[in-house]
């Protein structure tokens, strides 16, 4: 298998020319390293944005990226393709993305370097749009610092459900199944973690 790079964009998905996802994990079963590098340039993009998210740091996420896809690549027998391949990995993702933080909690937990520079996707961020609430004088980068720990504040839990629905615009019911839950949970999860983020973002919003 070749060396994953985590920070390099996720490749376009599949044309007509191209295998499709269970094509692929087919004959990544079969011992195909080739497939499963393809499977692995169409997913890592957005594998590297759920951990990073999660994290908040470039070279934990850039590590973890490279263990969930060898995870998935000596596992992949287990497959059963009862789910999305994207499904699959993503539940891998998460769980080890999870006992990773959890496991961290004892260190410094944020590099003010590693900032996400696209603040404008950030689900804090665009709720306080949609309501047109006038930011008060603070510099962007402020405001940055301030998004991203108040993600960081919420449990594994509650930031998996926001990263996963509000920033790569994942559906209820697929994160249900990809953390074990019911949409129910999900809604009521990701109705927390938001009225968790707007109270740590209430002193910029007049």
């Amino acid at each position: 298998m070749k060396s994953i790079k985590p920070s390099t964009p996720s490749s376009p998905p599949a044309t007509g020319e191209e295998p499709d996802d269970r094509e692929l994990v087919t004959r990544a079963q079969q011992g195909d390293i080739p497939a499963y590098d393809q499977l692995v340039q169409r997913h890592q993009g957005r594998i590297y944005g759920l951990i990073y998210n999660m994290t908040g740091n470039q070279q934990d996420t850039e590590d973890l990226v490279q263990e969930v896809f060898l995870k998935g690549f000596k596992v992949i027998k287990r497959f059963k393709g009862k789910s999305s391949f994207y499904t699959w990995i993503y539940r891998i993702a998460i769980n080890r993305t999870i006992n990773f933080v959890k496991k961290r909690r004892n260190r410094a937990t944020l590099s003010l370097n590693d900032l996400d520079a696209s603040v404008e996707n950030d689900p804090a961020y665009v709720e306080l749009s949609a309501r047109e609430s006038p930011l008060r004088d603070a510099s962007l980068s402020e405001l940055q610092e301030k998004l991203n720990k108040a993600l960081q504040a919420l449990s594994e839990k509650h930031r998996s459900v926001v990263v996963l629905h509000d920033i790569q615009g994942i559906p209820h019911d697929e994160i249900g199944k990809m953390m074990n839950c019911s949409p129910g949970t999900v809604r009521s999860r990701l109705f927390y973690a938001r009225q968790q983020l707007q109270n740590e973002l209430a002193e910029y919003v007049k």
